[in-house]
C-alpha cells in the first residue's frame, strides 16, 4: 500500500478555490460549514450518506463483558455510541483501479 500523505481541510478548500474560482477565504468557509452540517447531523442520531462516496453510519453498542487479554480479568464495557464508516460500491471500484 501507498502511502502520499493526508488530505486536510486546507487541501479540500485549495482545490474548491482552484475549481469554483471562491476566495481561499470563502472556500475554508464552505468546507467548515460542510463538515459543521455533517457533525450536527450524526450528534443528532443521524446518518450521513454522501452518494457516489459512502455512509457515515452510528451505531449503539450495549454493555458487554471484555477480557483484559494481559491479565484475563473480565471488565464491563459500558455502553457507547460509535462511528463507522462504509465506502460505496462506486468509491470502491475507484479505489481498486488505482491500486493497479
Amino acid at each position: 500500500m501507498r502511502m502520499l500523505g493526508t488530505l486536510t481541510r486546507a487541501d479540500l478548500a485549495e482545490t474548491i478555490n482552484r475549481k469554483m474560482g471562491l476566495s481561499r477565504a470563502e472556500s475554508l468557509q464552505l468546507v467548515e460549514a460542510i463538515l459543521r452540517h455533517m457533525c450536527q447531523a450524526m450528534s443528532n442520531g443521524e446518518n450521513v450518506k454522501i452518494s457516489g462516496f459512502g455512509s457515515f453510519i452510528l451505531r449503539d453498542k450495549n454493555e458487554r463483558i471484555g477480557r483484559n487479554p494481559k491479565t484475563g480479568v473480565e471488565v464491563p464495557i459500558t455502553p457507547r455510541r460509535v462511528l463507522t464508516f462504509r465506502a460505496s460500491q462506486l468509491m470502491k471500484d475507484r479505489i481498486q483501479q488505482a491500486d493497479m
